[in-house]
């Protein structure tokens, strides 16, 4: 058998068909090499890029809470929210404005002027898909710092980051994480936030720490010593201006400035006015290449129009930022974009963003077409052309974001 198998193999060197010594005909083997596969290409690394979005005043006013009764006597806002859903679930991050407390366990319910929310509210922010808020304002105190507690703790409750306020001194003055996967690459988003003061409401048991109040040497060490602990991008939220005008103040623009030139600042989101403000690029900002800021971003949810106020109440901002982060690169803001959203007061107290309705004809609820034109005018006009307006909800690149525990938060009651 030895032999065969040599002559075999000598035979078919030659090439053609050869006769084997017990009389079959034996196919040569091609001489074509066997085709190799091809090698799956190495995808080219690709920028992370996503979007937070900011959102005006969550302001529960009585005719709010009514309109949220429901039958057995709790609160459900979800249908008074429902209107901004595809923007809130649609974003990477959203961070919203919760400018009241929630009123302590086992106390009523109250509203302006001191405030005392359902802590349903909040877990109605959350179910929606907001990730966390900014809680340093005016009427952070108004339950006391047992309201403050019961804030924090009903976020605590419901995974939402929150900023500006806290149960300890080094809860308060660090600020809320936020971690993002993109593309291969994990994102640090930091928020910090501060207000103007405390409508002269005296802080229960000397606790004068528990709101961070704007200390613009503070907010910049603040954003400094995130960065130093890996974040990538810092937000700050700014409660400050004046109630119903539209136009910055002196202070609002100081302090926006010399956030600005601290080159660590990525975006400023501003409240308080209760209307609209100007949206504006100021120079200086990370890496010298500008600071975006939105002076205010008027009312998300409230009680106001020109029947209580002006008519500029009846109207709010979203704000969609949008960052990039190339790989082994700074993160960069690359896009910073307003969308008006209003509220039909008498209608429900629903909440739209104005594009999303403009284009029904006949209105929207209480809400004729012809009032929505209007109301987009005097936002526009409030606004400013610094920045586009944007008129599509943005769409998720990815997984929610990693809602970091908060630095100093008491450790929870057993």
């Amino acid at each position: 058998m030895a032999t065969v198998v040599l002559v075999t193999l000598a035979l078919s060197a030659h090439g053609g068909d050869t006769h084997d010594p017990l009389g079959f005909m034996t196919p040569t083997p091609s001489s074509t090499p066997t085709p190799s596969a091809t090698p799956t290409p190495t995808p080219t690394p690709q920028d992370a890029v996503f979007t937070i979005l900011g959102a005006g005043d969550v302001l529960p006013h009585n005719d709010v809470v009514k309109d949220a009764k429901t039958k057995d006597g709790t609160y459900d806002f979800t249908t008074e929210l429902s209107g901004l859903d595809a923007w809130v679930q649609g974003a990477d991050l959203a961070l919203c404005h919760m400018e009241v407390p929630v009123a302590p366990p086992g106390t009523a319910i109250t509203t302006y002027p001191s405030f005392g929310a359902p802590a349903s509210l909040v877990k109605d922010l959350a179910d929606q898909g907001w990730d966390g808020c900014s809680n340093a304002s005016n009427h952070a105190m108004d339950r006391g710092f047992e309201g403050l507690e019961a804030t924090l703790a009903a976020f605590d409750a419901n995974h939402l980051g929150h900023a500006g306020t806290g149960r300890t001194t080094k809860e308060v003055a660090a600020p809320q994480l936020y971690r993002l996967t993109r593309d291969g690459q994990t994102i640090t988003v930091a928020h910090l936030s501060a207000t103007f003061g405390l409508n002269n409401l005296a802080q229960p048991g000397g606790k004068r720490w528990a709101v961070e109040i704007i200390d613009t040497a503070k907010l910049v060490a603040q954003a400094k010593a995130a960065r130093k602990a890996g974040a990538d991008v810092v937000v700050a939220s700014i409660h400050d201006g004046t109630e119903y005008d539209a136009a910055p103040t002196a202070d609002q623009k100081k302090v926006m400035s010399a956030l600005a030139r601290s080159g660590q600042i990525d975006a400023v989101l501003g409240a308080h006015a209760h209307v609209p403000q100007p949206v504006a690029k100021l120079s200086g900002g990370v890496g010298g290449r500008g600071m975006w800021v939105a002076y205010g971003m008027g009312n998300m949810l409230s009680n106001q129009d020109s029947d209580c106020c002006v008519a500029q109440t009846d109207s709010g901002l979203l704000v969609t930022v949008t960052v990039t982060k190339p790989i082994g690169g700074a993160a960069r803001v690359t896009g910073f974009e307003w969308t008006p959203v209003t509220v039909d007061r008498t209608g429900g107290h629903r909440v739209y963003a104005i594009p999303d309705v403009l284009r029904r004809k006949s209105g929207v609820g209480k809400l004729s077409h012809a009032e929505l034109v209007a109301r987009l005018s005097r936002v526009k006009e409030a606004v400013g052309t610094a920045a586009p307006e944007r008129t599509t909800p943005p769409t998720s690149t990815g997984p929610a974001p990693v809602v970091v525990a908060h630095v100093g938060a008491p450790k929870p009651k057993s």
